[in-house]
């Protein structure tokens, strides 16, 4: 598991998480995946391609993910 990509939903998170979090997580897995940090010029398309599916990928992930037992940690904190 890439250790800079960190958990983004509750509790884990005291908030939703924002589309900039998740957008940072998505390419630090297409950096992990491609091994590479920075892609070359003939790279470059694919690359934040995949940025953006992923991306969007996880957005949809955690909206409908339910975590039982957070409604009721919000609700007492």
């Amino acid at each position: 598991m890439c250790r800079s990509i960190k958990t983004l939903r509750p509790p884990v998170l005291p908030e939703e998480a924002t589309e900039e979090e998740i957008r940072a997580a998505a390419l630090q897995y297409v950096r992990k995946v491609s091994g590479f940090r920075a892609p070359a010029a003939h790279n470059r398309e694919v690359f934040e391609r995949a940025v953006e599916a992923i991306t969007e990928a996880t957005a949809e992930l955690l909206d409908g993910l339910e975590v039982r037992g957070a409604a009721a940690r919000q609700a007492a904190g």
